[in-house]
């Protein structure tokens, strides 16, 4: 039934081309599909607009590079307390020419003047609250260069067509859903503090309604210099003045009671920016190659490792409840590790080859006893020296990560894979939009640890001068000789890397229908006493099960929201989202010609 009625929806909907929205009129909203299967493309994101603009690019002979910038651009429309040019990410392609997955870091970076007590005053962290919505947590924005980065390398589109339809959907505007309300409700007693943000969001001192038209000329004006002047402006020019001096005199309104603090920021720092090139991370798993983001993101190495701990066992043999009990322990292990070990590898020493051995990971499944649950945090292996169920120093609890990011995959008629995760940190950001600009800043720098997560034991994750702060983001593609298989990623700021990695088990290991796999209910173990769960997780009977072997749950809303693409047998594509979370995804697929 979900099949046919998925089908008869895009028919009616992706056989037309995309028109002009009358002057004046409200526009129609777009449906909410979680399945779409093609064979010239396909394209999966949180949003459907930002979807059909994507598709709309293959359709007309753009490929899986050109669609992603196109998406990103516009998910900075409709979907801007996630992500924007205020922000950052990870860019995963797969070139079905050469058979090469490479990767661009558009991290964002802390300026020059930052130093290890960035967030310390008197010798104390300074509350959380006030570094997210402070000028002081603001990174310089990598968004930009990624996009021109990764159209010239693998692009056909100039950035000038790529960002086109975004600048025309901010200046014709969409459709207000019930999660963009409540972003602006949950946000709203600090985006009234910024004279910017109020007049954007809150011009009446109200969100946008439910079903209203939302506008945002100022954005679309910002892509259009984009387009007519390059990202050269966003750094170097008059945007990179306006930018600095917004991180530097935050337009705090009158009266504002909140401590806004000043952050750091120059041109200099914008003008020193730039996308760094990695190799990305890699292990075999069940015979299939599995590519991700090396660090400053810990995504790669973290399900590199909890896979290789996992391929210990033949989870496709294994009940139900010893599956999940075996990924939440292979988590467990794989974030102690990640905790003491992943930084960004410009300023601190990161064991990338030794976290993603098989003989470490070895190492580290001979902790997990099938009878009962570790308790609490435990402490990290040496990647370096593995012993045989061997630990070192003093557990590192994780640190918190805001959780709104948004991530797309695509994937062309030519089998080129993006699979990119971008973000600006907390939902909403810093709070702060650039005036007469259009965008909110990301507040990526509380990334970083505020202080040593451990007394006394080094921590990869302090600040420091152009230093770029640890991620979770995990944009993931998988390969079968050479040939990709599946693509996927995920927002939800620690969780994104147990989302990945339980989605990719049910679908390798469990035969669990992508769509499936996706809606499944989550739960998230982060190296804590008690495991994050969703109420439709505690509702199971597996979770009572687990719960008897010493498993220990706290409730917790929506974990994650994946976006993914895989290969079907007949060589057409498969797109997937979400079902429910976040209001359902947006998939969409290239018809075949007829």
């Amino acid at each position: 039934m979900l099949r046919s009625t998925v089908v008869s929806v895009l028919a009616s909907v992706l056989l037309v081309p995309l028109l002009p929205a009358v002057a004046g009129a409200t526009p129609a909203a777009p449906p909410r599909v979680p399945e779409a299967i093609g064979s010239g493309g396909v394209v999966s994101s949180v949003d459907p607009d930002a979807s059909q603009i994507g598709v709309e690019v293959l359709r007309r002979g753009g490929n899986a590079v050109d669609a992603a910038v196109a998406v990103a651009a516009a998910l900075g429309v409709t979907d801007p307390f996630s992500a924007g040019i205020g922000g950052g990410g990870f860019f995963v392609h797969y070139d079905a020419r050469t058979g090469r997955i490479s990767t661009l870091d558009g991290r964002e970076t802390a300026p020059a003047a930052a130093n290890a007590d960035l967030f310390v005053e008197d010798g104390v962290a300074i509350p959380f609250a006030e570094a997210v919505t402070s000028g002081l947590s603001i990174g310089v924005p990598g968004t930009p260069k990624t996009w021109e980065e990764a159209l010239r390398r693998w692009g056909t589109l100039s950035l000038d067509r790529a960002v086109k339809p975004a600048e025309d959907l901010a200046r014709r505007g969409f459709r207000v859903d019930a999660t963009f309300n409540r972003q602006v409700t949950e946000n709203a007693a600090r985006f009234t503090d910024f004279t910017s943000t109020r007049a954007l969001y809150l011009p009446n001192g109200t969100p946008p309604a439910i079903g209203s038209t939302f506008r945002n000329p100022d954005l679309a004006d910002t892509y259009r210099e984009l387009r007519r002047k390059g990202i050269r402006t966003f750094y170097e020019g008059e945007l990179a003045r306006e930018v600095a001096r917004t991180v530097q005199q935050p337009p705090v309104a009158a009266g504002v009671t909140r401590e806004v603090r000043s952050g750091g920021m120059t041109t200099a720092d914008l003008r020193g920016y730039s996308v760094a090139r990695r190799d990305p991370t890699h292990i075999r798993y069940r015979g299939l190659d599995v590519f991700g983001m090396a660090p400053p993101s810990s995504g790669g190495t973290t399900v590199g490792e909890a896979l290789n701990i996992l391929e210990t066992t033949k989870l496709s043999e294994e009940t139900p409840t010893q599956y999940l009990h075996r990924f939440l322990e292979a988590s467990r292990l794989s974030f102690a590790d990640r905790n003491r070990w992943v930084g960004d590898p410009a300023a601190v020493d990161v064991p990338t080859r030794e976290l993603l051995s098989q003989r470490f990971a070895d190492s580290r499944a001979c902790l997990i006893d099938p009878a009962k649950a570790l308790t609490g945090a435990v402490a990290p292996g040496d990647p370096r020296n593995p012993a045989p169920c061997g630990t070192t120093g003093e557990p590192a609890a994780t640190p918190y990560e805001g959780t709104d990011t948004t991530h797309l995959t695509v994937a062309d008629r030519w089998g080129n894979v993006v699979a990119y995760t971008l973000t600006i940190e907390q939902e909403g950001g810093s709070g702060i939009v650039v005036p007469r600009r259009g965008f909110l800043l990301n507040n990526e720098l509380t990334d970083f640890s505020f202080t040593p997560v451990t007394p006394g034991v080094p921590d990869p994750n302090l600040p420091g001068p152009g230093k770029r702060p640890r991620s979770s983001m995990s944009p993931t593609i998988v390969l079968d000789h050479g040939k990709p298989v599946l693509a996927l990623g995920s927002p939800g700021g620690a969780s994104i890397i147990t989302t990945v990695i339980h989605v990719l088990t049910q679908r390798l290991d469990r035969g669990v229908p992508l769509v499936e796999a996706i809606a499944a209910p989550r739960a998230s173990q982060r190296n804590a006493a008690s495991t994050q769960a969703e109420a439709a997780f505690l509702a199971t009977p597996e979770a009572q099960a687990l719960q008897a072997l010493g498993h220990r749950f706290t409730p917790t809303g929506e974990i994650g929201a994946v976006t993914a693409v895989e290969r079907l047998g007949d060589g057409r594509w498969r797109a997937a989202a979400e079902t429910s979370r976040r209001g359902g995804g947006a998939a969409r697929a290239v018809w075949p010609s007829r």
